[in-house]
């Protein structure tokens, strides 16, 4: 699969009043992609996968005399973390006695583009605007949210579908900015931890005090105040739901395969009801079948221990029915459930009307009935890249700006103007699999941690788009929270 940050776009709030409709004005539109970028002869980690379960007591000491250290092991499924293993040794560390594979040191990459779709000044102090999390339609930026409106969000809220503190949705991403208005109180630092080392002197410089695992990059708390917010600024799928910050990626928007194998098991072990995964990578199965088998093995991990994983099927408009040596998304993984996005291609203003449809197929998508379960609102960008649809969410107060050029971060204006409050725009699958997280805290609820109960409640309740049955772009349809919270028939 891969991850999916795609086109973003910024609105600020000056100070909360009307939200005034809009043209959005065209910017350059890339197709959201991700890179897999090596990391060959830097002595980066690696996943050692052994033949069953448990790490042989010897290895540390193996490792070593290989030059390099062990840094973590999870015996529950036969995986060690190891750094400092060079190239040259690599081939010596494969084997020993037990080793199945060796994982590749390589980076899941962002490589997509920022930029500014419109700013919004308006008149009225945002104190003066009342919290709504009972009531997630009248938040200010509402009439732009049309991604809530197409899964028929308003009608399960009105019967008090609002989430419940005591389901915890682990957000595997770039971080959470937990002081975001619509965030504050949502975010259980406790049970959230960094797994990008990289990222902690950067927020110590730029945000004292601040835990390691706020935003810098974006992605992460726009994807997280999709599954819950207070609804002041923004919507959420709910309003209640207990978000968990474990970060994976980092402030340049990349992380290694190692930190994503140690969020999954970290969420797993520390209380989360559902992960959600807008990221991931594509690449040859036969090239990295350390990286498979770590994944496959964590995957099912989660899912032993009753935990719903929800993941992206990725932006490359791959067809991933007939590429069998590619390992897409994670999609791969008949436990999880996989998510293409649907969303309008155009707009006669930010808040509409939208056109063709809510439910057009996102033209970037990866598809397939082998490997898509569901499809919901992602954004979408017209087939010439002549327009494009934004989902609306968060914008984190802690989001560094990195300059390629000069090797340089400097503050977003989101980070910078604290005065106002500013939301993201959004395109990619990354924006529709929260929507499906959100929806499955609801469900979690209803049928406890049963992973099989929930994907199958999700899929019948959603309404069957496209060819009827399994279709390559819906899977088994666009979700309907309201239908599958027994609001609409």
């Amino acid at each position: 699969m891969q991850l999916a940050r795609s086109v973003l776009a910024l609105t600020a709030i000056a100070a909360l009043g009307a939200c005034a409709d809009q043209t959005v004005p065209l910017a350059p539109h890339p197709r959201p992609s991700l890179a897999v970028a090596s990391a060959r002869g830097t002595g980066a980690s690696r996943m050692v996968v052994f033949g069953g379960t448990g790490v042989p007591a010897s290895f540390a000491a193996k490792v070593a005399a290989l030059g390099g250290s062990l840094d973590a092991t999870y015996d529950a499924v036969g995986v060690a973390v190891v750094s400092g293993i060079s190239d040259e040794n690599v081939s010596a560390l494969a084997r020993v006695k037990g080793v199945q594979s060796v994982s590749d040191a390589a980076t899941f990459t962002l490589d997509e583009k920022l930029s500014t779709a419109n700013t919004e000044a308006v008149a009225t102090a945002l104190d003066a605007h009342a919290d709504s999390p009972t009531a997630p339609a009248t938040a200010f930026f509402f009439p732009r949210q049309w991604s809530y409106r197409a899964i028929s969000a308003p009608a399960a809220w009105a019967a008090g579908d609002l989430g419940s503190p005591s389901v915890h949705v682990a957000i595997l991403d770039t971080g959470i900015d937990y002081t975001y208005i619509d965030l504050q109180g949502l975010v259980d630092l406790a049970h959230s931890a960094s797994f990008v080392p990289s990222d902690a002197p950067l927020v110590d410089a730029f945000f004292p005090g601040r835990n390691h695992v706020t935003d810098l990059d974006g992605h992460g708390t726009h994807v997280a105040s999709t599954v819950s917010s207070h609804a002041l600024a923004v919507a959420g799928v709910t309003a209640r739901t207990t978000l968990m910050a474990v970060k994976v990626l980092g402030a340049t928007g990349s992380g290694s395969y190692t930190g994503v194998f140690q969020g999954i098991m970290y969420a797993t072990d520390n209380g989360a009801d559902v992960i959600n995964m807008s990221l991931g990578s594509n690449f040859l199965k036969h090239d990295n079948p350390g990286a498979v088998s770590a994944f496959n093995r964590a995957l099912n991990y989660a899912h032993s221990h009753s935990v719903t994983v929800v993941v992206a099927a990725g932006n490359d408009a791959i067809d991933l029915d007939h590429d069998g040596n590619l390992y897409a998304a994670m999609c791969d993984d008949p436990k999880v459930i996989c998510v293409a996005a649907t969303g309008p291609t155009s707009s006669t203003t930010v808040n509409g009307p939208f056109f063709p449809s809510l439910d057009a197929p996102a033209t970037y998508g990866n598809f397939g009935r082998s490997a898509v379960n569901v499809a919901a609102p992602g954004g979408n960008i017209a087939p010439d890249g002549s327009t494009a649809v934004f989902v609306w969410q968060a914008c984190s107060t802690t989001w560094l700006v990195y300059d390629e050029t000069t090797d340089t971060f400097s503050k977003s204006v989101c980070a910078a103007d604290l005065a106002h409050v500013y939301t993201l725009g959004a395109i990619g699958t990354s924006m529709a699999t929260p929507h499906v997280s959100g929806l499955a805290a609801l469900l979690v609820e209803r049928y406890g941690r049963n992973p099989g109960q929930i994907r199958a409640a999700i899929q019948q309740s959603a309404d069957d788009l496209g060819q009827s049955g399994t279709d390559p772009f819906y899977g088994k349809g666009r979700i309907n929270v309201a239908r599958a919270m027994g609001v609409l028939n």
